[in-house]
């Protein structure tokens, strides 16, 4: 198996166990991450070798935009979307702070990275992530040119 065959696997199972998602939510999931990794150029078999990973984001943003401009469905917000059903945990339509240290652990980020990505996600300062909120950050992570600045929220200083 390919690394990101192994991390959805591994990822999808650490949700299943670390909150109340259903056998369809962690499916949900792991095709959304299926998809949207095959639309970035990531190979099922053979993965995407490491030389190759800037110009695949490059061309995968350009494709993002086109599909953005003809009003077809965002691969990230499938993405996002896919993560954000999980982590609802309470089935309130909102992710708190305690529900997004959830995915820091399942990717095995420390769990104080959460405060950070928390506060640059929560734009409307509720104290909760809405949808699109999850949505603009995992846009912003994957359309737009690295910024260390962000470092803290995308969990690279860990």
């Amino acid at each position: 198996k390919q690394w990101y065959q192994r991390r959805v696997a591994i990822t999808a199972g650490r949700m299943r166990q670390l909150v109340n998602a259903t056998d369809e939510q962690v499916e949900k999931m792991r095709h959304a991450c299926k998809t949207f990794f095959w639309h970035k150029g990531v190979d099922l078999e053979h993965g995407l070798h490491r030389d190759d990973w800037v110009e695949a984001n490059r061309v995968f943003a350009e494709a993002e935009r086109e599909r953005e401009r003809r009003g077809e469905p965002s691969l990230i917000a499938l993405l996002s979307n896919s993560y954000y059903d999980v982590l609802d945990d309470d089935g309130d339509g909102t992710v708190d702070v305690e529900e997004l240290k959830t995915m820091m652990k399942a990717f095995d980020v420390p769990q104080e990275a959460a405060y950070t990505f928390f506060e640059k996600a929560d734009t409307d300062k509720s104290g909760k992530l809405e949808r699109n909120e999850l949505v603009h950050l995992f846009r912003k992570f994957w359309m737009e040119p690295y910024d260390p600045q962000w470092d803290g929220v995308y969990a690279f200083k860990y």
